[in-house]
């Protein structure tokens, strides 16, 4: 492991991957840098397109994404094509923002910090062409559903049908059931893609051992301690106010809930907020959630935990 190395945060989204990224970014040895295999990303921080949630990279097909990684990487940013990006002020003051990041990122030879719920199927590909050390973070089946419900966020699994090489590397066998899922059934596409994805992590286990995967949960409980451990294993320094910031963020003083407005932030009661989703689903939806990802959840989730 060189301490040097990028990092990649990844796991399904609403997951827990932006608080852990930030988490880890509270370090300044490292530089945040959001979603670049989002389909709506920033051209000046990653130029090449992206055409579908959850991309698949391999070396079949990197030679679409590589260039435009080792620029990003390498903290290149690319002015010009968020020039020609911009719609709002609100794009014009990210792409101020992400300049700095990337500049700030050059000068004090920062490690990268990928944080990238989307990249989760290509983490093999980052760990191996990129050099990335890699962070999979994992919910409960029923708090990402849960989540899902809630913020009323439909999955559309075309973006998965229509990757040939996605599909006959992890995903044939569930062909039927992303063809026949309902537009409408958000918590029955939550369970389908819960499990989609934590069977694919949990395959990268024996060949990839150095893949840290954390539980949101096991982090709610004891942030301190466990991003502690996080640290430690990247490499990264955990000082007094690495940890300050950590207990700040999870909070028994924070909010149990995010408002709607506010997704993205990572100032919560993190205990508080461990069991919602029993709060939010019905007794029926916990039952059909657990059935539907029982075969994948019972490596990462003991019986109690339902």
């Amino acid at each position: 492991m060189n301490k040097n190395n990028p990092i990649l945060v990844t796991g399904a989204h609403r997951s827990g991957t932006t608080w852990v990224g930030r988490m880890l970014a509270s370090n300044p040895q490292t530089a945040y840098i959001s979603e670049p295999l989002n389909v709506l990303h920033r051209r000046g921080v990653y130029r090449a397109a992206v055409d579908r949630w959850y991309t698949y990279i391999t070396e079949e097909n990197e030679s679409k994404y590589l260039p435009a990684f080792q620029e990003l990487l390498g903290f290149r940013y690319h002015l010009f094509a968020e020039m020609l990006s911009l719609r709002s002020q609100k794009d014009f003051l990210r792409s101020g923002r992400d300049l700095a990041v990337f500049t700030k990122g050059k000068l004090l030879k920062q490690r990268p910090l990928l944080k990238d719920p989307f990249a989760v199927f290509s983490a093999p590909w980052f760990a191996q062409k990129m050099n990335c050390q890699v962070v999979i973070t994992i919910r409960h089946p029923g708090g990402f559903a849960s989540s899902l419900k809630r913020l009323d966020w439909p999955f559309d699994f075309n973006d998965l049908l229509k990757q040939p090489m996605l599909m006959r590397d992890h995903l044939e066998k569930d062909r039927a059931e992303m063809e026949n899922m309902r537009a409408d059934d958000i918590v029955g596409q939550s369970a389908l893609l819960w499990r989609m994805i934590y069977r694919s992590v949990h395959a990268t286990r024996s060949l990839f051992p150095d893949f840290k995967i954390v539980r949101h949960e096991d982090l709610s409980l004891n942030p301190a301690a466990g991003y502690k451990s996080l640290y430690e294993s990247l490499g990264l320094t955990f000082d007094d106010k690495v940890r300050d910031t950590i207990i700040n963020s999870s909070s028994s003083e924070n909010p149990a809930e995010l408002s709607k407005k506010k997704v993205h932030s990572v100032k919560l009661d993190s205990r508080a907020n461990m069991d919602n989703w029993k709060k939010r689903l019905t007794a029926a939806e916990i039952v059909r959630i657990r059935k539907m990802t029982e075969d994948v959840s019972h490596l990462f989730y003991s019986d109690n935990e339902w």
